[in-house]
């Protein structure tokens, strides 16, 4: 260790980097002439561990970077804990070699990375900053493809339970929803919804959404999806029958729910893979470029969709 932090020859590349980036993960300052050394440290960026599909995603990045000689770095914002724009500026002061985000980044954090020239890739984040490759599941797809499943079952009022209106998956899947149902039918049979990316989020605004009489909901999450069946039957509507479910990212054990979960599934392994693959040809010395690539989502069809049929009928 000596001879690497006083910066004496007879160290190997592959003992030297051990070194330093042993430094970074202990959390100690590197010797000034050695801060401009690059570790193979990556940030790994989540906006949370709640929702089943980060830490999904995280499993596999952080093990395809391990493969590669990475060290991944878990970063999550949680209540009481580091903001994001503060884990931005610990990963810079660590000298990562590149960040990966899931989830969405503020304009700060954005001028910030790229002023630093920092490889950066955007996982699920769909933002409109230029600059950064993105790697993202297909919205508009996963939309048309629920609702399209949903009026094959014969409803005709369906809405869309999203997450928060500035969230840009939301605002594409309200988009791809809007022209959908601009010419089918009236106005009130089709509803748009705003929930947190909750059960609770989910329960609260498809009640309402259940109220307005909705048959089919497309939602933006399982978690949020839960909510929403949780709703029918305190309603005592069935699930499926009188109303149907889709939910979004077919999250580990969806298909174990009451009833199994009808989903949009995220190909986690592609988009996680083609991320690390994108940020290591950044690290590498090649060029970037900001272009997304949009990954078509898979229609899993489960217990929680079925025909309509009138509230008070009989059996299917």
């Amino acid at each position: 260790m000596s001879r690497v932090l006083n910066g004496k020859p007879g160290v190997s590349d592959a003992t030297r980097q051990a070194v330093l980036t042993a430094l970074d993960v202990l959390g100690y300052e590197r010797p000034t002439q050695l801060r401009g050394v690059r570790a193979r440290l990556v940030g790994l960026v989540l906006p949370e561990l709640q929702n089943p599909i980060f830490p999904a995603l995280a499993e596999v990045v952080g093990g395809a970077l391990v493969q590669l000689g990475f060290t991944p770095v878990l970063c999550t914002r949680s209540a009481g804990g580091l903001t994001e724009a503060e884990y931005v500026t610990m990963l810079l002061d660590q000298q990562v070699s590149g960040v990966v985000f899931c989830g969405g980044l503020s304009p700060e954090e954005y001028e910030q990375l790229l002023g630093r020239g920092v490889p950066v890739v955007l996982l699920n984040a769909a933002v409109d900053f230029a600059g950064f490759p993105q790697v993202s599941t297909d919205d508009a797809a996963a939309v048309q493809m629920a609702f399209a499943h949903l009026a094959s079952l014969g409803h005709q009022r369906i809405g869309l339970l999203v997450g928060p209106e500035d969230h840009m998956p939301s605002r594409r899947k309200t988009a791809a929803f809007r022209a959908l149902t601009a010419g089918a039918g009236r106005a009130a049979d089709h509803r748009i919804g705003h929930a947190l990316f909750s059960f609770e989020g989910g329960q609260a605004v498809a009640s309402e959404m259940w109220a307005a009489g909705m048959t089919g909901l497309v939602c933006g999450s399982d978690v949020i999806a839960l909510g929403a069946i949780r709703a029918a039957r305190r309603q005592g509507l069935q699930v499926p029958g009188e109303v149907s479910v889709v939910g979004f990212d077919d999250s580990a054990f969806m298909n174990y729910t009451d009833p199994p979960l009808t989903t949009l599934r995220q190909p986690i392994e592609a988009m996680a893979k083609a991320a690390v693959t994108l940020l290591v040809n950044q690290i590498s010395g090649n060029a970037p470029t900001p272009k997304e690539l949009l990954h078509e989502p898979e229609l899993v069809v489960r217990g929680s969709t079925g025909p309509r049929r009138p509230a008070g009928s009989g059996s299917e």
